[in-house]
């Protein structure tokens, strides 16, 4: 299998952290790619009309996207309800989970867009600042929570967002707000998968 990544991507880091806990990632073969909503990568467009990463190429020669998509499918590859609980409340949990920290993830994504992509002159303050306001209030949310348990799609879609934040954000310094959640981070970092693939 072929992944489109980059060293840098959260979705793609997701993908990977999912490979290693499933006993996959030898099985991956990483096309690393740079790209930007203004820096279109063709090759990548060609399997992805969305032009974004991760891309998944199985070795049936389909094409898979994107990370919730891709984890699923790896999952299934290692046997199935490995990192997605089979029913009931605790897959409800995980899957939520997922979606708030794709949602953290998302919007990180774009202020780091508009910080770094955009042209000074043209940004706007007040929607990044929206950006923002959605980021802190999902954290605020996820302090709440006791993630302690199965390293689930839930857990490391949140161990993955809150590494985001570390490596784009570090200013943000969210940790002091959030000593539980801040707790939680600084443990399962160490994680074998998460430590393998810590952006630099």
């Amino acid at each position: 299998m072929k992944l489109f990544s980059s060293p840098t991507s959260p979705f793609a880091r997701k993908v990977r952290v999912s490979a290693l806990e499933l006993g996959l990632a030898e099985r991956l073969e990483l096309l690393e790619v740079s790209l930007s909503p203004v820096n279109p990568h063709a090759t990548l467009r060609e399997h992805n009309p969305l032009g974004k990463i991760p891309a998944l190429l199985t070795d049936a020669g389909e094409t898979l996207y994107d990370s919730p998509v891709i984890c699923e499918y790896l999952d299934a590859l290692a046997g199935g309800n490995r990192l997605w609980p089979a029913s009931g409340p605790a897959r409800w949990q995980a899957l939520r989970r997922q979606a708030l920290a794709d949602g953290i993830t998302d919007a990180a994504v774009l202020v780091r867009y508009e910080s770094a992509a955009r042209p000074a002159q043209l940004r706007w303050t007040q929607w990044t600042d929206g950006q923002w306001l959605k980021i802190r209030t999902a954290l605020e949310a996820l302090e709440q929570e006791s993630l302690d348990g199965p390293f689930d799609i839930g857990a490391i879609s949140v161990a993955c967002a809150l590494g985001y934040l570390a490596f784009r954000f570090p200013e943000e310094r969210w940790e002091e707000r959030l000593p539980r959640l801040g707790a939680w981070y600084t443990a399962v970092s160490e994680r074998p998968s998460l430590a393998a693939t810590r952006p630099a």
